[in-house]
This record gives C-alpha cells, sequence and structure tokens, in this order.
C-alpha cells in the first residue's frame, strides 16, 4: 500500500513528480498541506500541532496534536499511515524548509527503510532514496542527472553502476565527499552495500 505524506518543505512541480504513481493514501502532515493542491490529490487525513498551518483550508479530517510533543508532524503522519497498512511511503515536500526538519526527515527514511518499508523522499527537483545492506537500489534516470551517494555511517563494499565514475566494493567513511556530485550515463544505475546506511540522492526534474 503506498502512502504519500505531505510535509512542508520546497515543492517544485515537475514531470519526474507528476510521474510517480498515484497513491492509495494521502496523509498532510501540518504545513504540507498546502501541497495538496499543487499536487491534484484529496488528503484523507490531516495531522499535526497546527503551528505552520494558519490561513489554510482543507476538508480533510484532521488530528490534532500539543506543540509540546515528542514527535514531529511528519513522524504522526508515518503512525497513522503504517496503522493504515502502508508499505510504501513517499515524502513530498521534503526539501527546502528547515534544515533540522529535514535531516531528521532524510536520517529517519533510513530508519523507516531498516524496519522494512520502501522510502522516496522529494521535493520534486531533489529525490532521495534510502541504501541498505541486502537491498540493492536500482533507478531509471537519463544521462546527465548529478547523483550523489551521502554515507550516514562508514560504508563497506559500495558498489555503483550506470554513472560517470562507478565503483566496485569500496569502503567510504561517514561523511565523505568522495561519493557526491557523480553523473548519469544514461540507462539503470545500480547501487549496493555490504555494510552501514546511505541515502542516494539525485536533482532530477525529468
Amino acid at each position: 500500500m503506498l502512502a504519500w505524506i505531505l510535509v512542508g518543505g520546497r515543492l517544485t512541480p515537475t514531470p519526474a513528480l507528476a510521474a510517480l504513481p498515484a497513491p492509495d493514501l494521502v496523509i498532510a502532515a501540518d504545513g504540507g498541506a498546502r501541497h495538496a493542491a499543487a499536487l491534484g490529490v484529496r488528503v484523507d487525513l490531516w495531522v499535526g500541532d497546527f503551528d505552520s498551518s494558519g490561513g489554510l483550508h482543507l476538508d480533510a479530517p484532521r488530528e490534532v496534536h500539543p506543540v509540546a510533543k515528542d514527535q514531529t508532524d511528519a513522524e504522526l503522519a508515518v503512525s497513522l499511515a503504517r496503522r493504515r497498512g502502508a508499505t510504501e511511503l513517499v515524502f513530498i515536500g521534503a526539501f527546502g524548509g528547515r534544515f533540522d526538519h529535514a535531516a531528521a526527515l532524510l536520517l529517519g527514511g533510513v530508519r523507516l527503510a531498516r524496519e522494512g518499508l520502501m522510502v522516496t523522499l522529494t521535493s520534486g527537483d531533489e529525490w532521495a532514496w534510502p541504501l541498505l545492506p541486502g537491498h540493492p537500489l536500482r533507478l531509471d534516470l537519463p544521462a546527465g542527472v548529478t547523483l550523489s551517494v551521502l554515507a550516514c555511517t562508514d560504508l563497506g563494499g559500495l558498489s555503483l553502476s550506470g554513472v560517470r565514475w562507478p565503483l566496485t566494493g569500496a569502503d567510504i567513511p561517514l561523511g565523505s565527499g568522495w561519493t557526491v556530485s557523480n553523473e548519469t550515463a544514461g540507462g539503470p544505475v545500480t547501487a549496493q552495500l555490504e555494510a552501514g546506511h546511505a541515502l542516494v540522492t539525485a536533482l532530477w526534474t525529468g
């Protein structure tokens, strides 16, 4: 079951965004609800403390939480999606807003992937996918797309193909710039790891 989680970062309408598979469930996290109109979707649930959605009106059931809480609005939305049976999550509006929220969302996406969910994060022009050992990633991207592998931990045995600078069994230290700003060659891009946790990111508009 595919759920879209609308979060409060930047949204850039692009062909790649428009080509996403239609969701079974749409949950807006507080101010992320403002993206619903641009996406042309109906929000099934609207959750949060509603401190960033002033003046926004949406015909959707609301679940209101206090500002003083131990989860972000995005995490509350994820919990709702999982209770509804979601196994794949697409976070839309993931980039651009507050850095702390964006960083927590990206790292949280890695954690959710570790828990068995399929995760994509996008703002339409920027994309990210968690990469974990035993779960190779295959992306169909055109030539010339800037693609990076961000090492969230020390990485062991990173292999990357379909790019200008391929790798085979490389060990990458945490936060290394070695795997930043590669370029797709056209055709499938494949990435796999033997150890560690990473994010594959792309600047892609479709």
